[in-house]
């Protein structure tokens, strides 16, 4: 596991690679970062954006979502994987949030968690990205860099990841953070091919070095 200042080491270096990462889901409100996170579920950013540029032009609220029926959301939607699982919790999110939040996505984590197809990583994209309140949410790419880099154990399970990283990570740093860490391993350390051989990390990679030992041996 690294220490403290061999960490710090590797987010000064991310930081260097990636100062300007931002969330890549495009949308124009909080309601809208809802629905797309909900959508990105098992799906890339870049097929939710290319969905929801017409998505958002035909429904702009939660009531809109619910003048349809479920059959013609779901063909809206159709491209994206798990489509009509999607398109549901898309319909429940909209009820929920017109009976019991006035229409309004809520701001605090504890009430995200409640809404249909929402869970702890789509909440902590939201009031990080929407509200502006630190969070670090663990998708896929921020687990498997906070892995390879012995950040974090092999065997934990994604809120463990969590915890150590927010444990590890001042609180100040934690939106930015988890922004640079999407971007390091979407580009850079992927989880087919990581640029092991250009990426300023090997020195300090446990798994950066294996798969350059197995590399030399081939």
């Amino acid at each position: 596991m690294l220490n403290r200042n061999q960490i710090n080491y590797c987010l000064e270096e991310i930081d260097k690679m990636f100062p300007d990462a931002f969330c890549e889901l495009r949308h124009n409100n909080p309601f809208e970062l809802v629905i797309a996170v909900l959508m990105s579920a098992q799906c890339t950013d870049a097929l939710v954006n290319k969905v929801t540029k017409n998505l958002f032009e035909k429904y702009k609220t939660p009531e809109d979502y619910l003048a349809v029926s479920l059959e013609e959301l779901q063909e809206d939607i159709r491209s994206i994987g798990l489509y009509r699982n999607k398109a549901k919790n898309i319909r429940k999110l909209c009820e929920l949030l017109l009976t019991e939040y006035g229409g309004e996505v809520p701001r605090e984590r504890d009430e995200l968690v409640k809404l249909p197809g929402v869970g702890r990583k789509t909440a902590n994209v939201v009031v990080s990205v929407a509200f502006g309140e630190p969070a670090l949410a663990v998708d896929t790419h921020v687990e498997r860099v906070s892995k390879r880099l012995a950040i974090c154990r092999w065997k934990d399970n994604v809120l463990e990841v969590e915890r150590t990283l927010m444990r590890k990570i001042p609180k100040e740093k934690w939106s930015k953070t988890h922004h640079q860490l999407i971007f390091f391993g979407r580009y850079h350390c992927k989880a087919q091919s990581p640029q092991c051989e250009i990426c300023p990390l090997l020195d300090l990679c446990r798994e950066g070095k294996k798969r350059m030992k197995r590399k030399k041996g081939a």
